[in-house]
């Protein structure tokens, strides 16, 4: 019997455990996949920039397009969204094995093959990472965003060896066929799966407000700011390890490809110490000072990896290195899933996935540029500053208290019926709420009223303002906008139990007659489409 406090609490849940262990074969073929890649690469151009190129066409697909996922995840069905991409996947993936096998491949067609791979990527990752919700209950979320974190890194610490195995024993062409089979699983567990999706009586959004409404959202939710900050500068400063680290075994402890792969195995060794750890951990400290020692970690991971003449030392600090790794993205994802309401998680985690990776992808370029201008050691010692820096940034934007809101839908609004007839699409929509508030009460009153902005432009409310009436100083009117009537509706069903309480409080502070009034309105224009006004002939005064 698994304890509800462990790591592997979500284990328990039949779903969430096949679609894990399903994923964890996937993620074995994947990392062979990308060993037969850049190894055929090798052997068909001498162009290290072709060769650099085979990792660029799996990663940029995840910079380009996870917005886009992301709000599909959030207005589709997440389960066959990700049957897609993992049937797309295959698909690509039996080509490339046809095409290898006969000898068809080219440089040109291998960066196609594996840019397709990388799209299908990133269609899957934000309805696969928003899904997880939908598996395992929400007290069980932080344990199974840590647990997806240890089994991609179980993969990676010895995924590649054996991805080198299989190319020394068969070729390329043998790796990717073991990945072309490594989604069968997969697309299984997911066929299987019977989710239980609320009915909406609303239409979907469209794509464009979708990501719109999605950045929205995270710019009126401080929490949200603050994970995307810090997990930017974490991105930039610890991907200079990851960059750099094949060159670390070359030139700094004097090594080889089999060193190579025994610091990438510290790593993930690492990582998986990490995962197994961190439940305890936040249980033992605050989110902010687990934050801070990853950064603090990772720095002086940097520092020894910079100054050590020995790989077994260097190792050693790659074993840091990867618990830092693990604690402080898991941590920085579940954050971002704790504080955001199922209808906007895919789009949440997709920008911050878009973030973070934009900062590792950035810190590579930028570490490898460092390091030959300035040498190797001082772009290692200069990545640990920008680390240092994440530290005292989180003197001023500190992460969240690790506790869950509810965010949950508030259910308290009916539609209510009209006089006129109108279309869902019919608009803009004026709503003004009256507010009788007493002069002693005006402070508290504020305050609430700067809150509920916030949470009314978060939740799509337009052109937001507070009015005070100048011959009854005791009557307040909250106006915002919505486009359209079903925006209005919609824009309503998104208040989450969390913001009861500013509702609550607002209507406790009211001194008139019953609840605050509500008028709903449509906007007209008095001015006609066309100039229709009479114009009256001069008249020639001459004649």
């Amino acid at each position: 019997m698994v304890d509800s406090s462990s790591t592997f609490a979500p284990l328990r849940h039949e779903t969430y455990r096949s679609i894990w262990f399903a994923s964890l074969a996937s993620n074995f073929g994947g990392l062979i996949q990308a060993v037969g890649a850049a190894w055929m690469m090798t052997s068909i151009t001498s162009s290290e920039d072709m060769v650099a190129l085979v990792q660029t066409s799996t990663a940029l697909p995840i910079m380009l397009f996870s917005l886009i996922s992301g709000a599909l995840a959030d207005n589709y069905d997440r389960r066959r969204i990700m049957m897609t991409a993992q049937s797309a996947m295959l698909v690509a993936s039996i080509l490339l094995t046809a095409c290898a096998f006969v000898g068809w491949i080219t440089p040109g067609l291998l960066l196609f093959f594996t840019f397709l791979i990388g799209c299908g990527t990133a269609l899957n990752n934000p309805s696969w990472q928003a899904s997880v919700g939908d598996m395992v209950p929400r007290a069980d979320l932080p344990n199974a965003v840590t647990l997806n974190s240890m089994g991609f890194n179980i993969t990676r610490s010895v995924g590649p060896a054996i991805g080198g195995a299989i190319v020394a024993a068969a070729g390329a062409a043998a790796a990717f066929a073991v990945n072309a089979l490594s989604y069968v699983a997969l697309i299984y567990a997911l066929f299987r799966w019977r989710p239980t999706t609320p009915a909406s009586s609303l239409p979907r959004e469209a794509l464009g407000s979708a990501i719109f409404a999605g950045m929205r959202y995270i710019s009126m939710s401080p929490n949200l700011e603050k994970v995307l900050l810090r997990g930017l500068v974490f991105g930039i400063g610890a991907s200079s390890i990851q960059a750099l680290l094949p060159v670390v075994a070359l030139d700094l402890v004097s090594g080889g490809p089999l060193t190579y792969g025994f610091m990438l195995g510290a790593f993930g060794i690492g990582a998986i110490g990490g995962a197994v750890l961190s439940n305890r951990l936040r249980d033992m400290v605050s989110s902010e000072t687990i934050i801070r020692l990853a950064f603090l970690g990772f720095a002086l991971s940097a520092v020894i990896a910079a100054l050590s003449p020995s790989a077994v030392l260097t190792s050693a600090g790659l074993l840091i290195a990867g618990a830092c790794w693990v604690s402080a993205l898991s941590l920085f994802n579940t954050i971002v899933q704790l504080s955001t309401p199922r209808w906007v998680v895919g789009r949440s985690l997709s920008l911050y996935q878009t973030v973070t990776f934009g900062g590792i992808a950035g810190g590579s370029w930028l570490w490898g540029i460092a390091a030959n201008n300035y040498g190797l050691s001082n772009a290692l010692l200069m990545s640990a500053v920008v680390l240092l820096s994440g530290v005292v940034i989180g003197l001023r934007f500190p992460m969240p208290a690790f506790a869950s809101l509810n965010l949950d839908p508030l259910n308290r609004f009916i539609e209510p019926a009209l006089g006129l007839d109108i279309t869902p699409r019919s608009g803009p929509i004026v709503v003004q709420v009256d507010y009788q508030i007493a002069d002693e009460d005006l402070a508290e009153f504020m305050a609430l009223m700067g809150e509920r902005r916030r949470i009314r432009i978060r939740d799509g409310a337009r052109h937001w303002a507070l009015m005070r009436d100048l011959q009854s100083p005791g009557l307040w009117t909250e106006t915002y906008h919505t486009p359209t009537w079903v925006e209005y509706i919609r824009h309503n069903q998104r208040r989450t139990q969390a913001d009861a309480e500013n509702t609550d409080r607002l209507r406790a502070l009211h001194r008139g007659d019953g609840m605050p009034g509500v008028r709903r309105m449509i906007e007209r224009q008095a001015i006609p489409p066309v100039d229709d006004v009479f114009h009256k002939a001069p008249i020639d005064l001459h004649h």
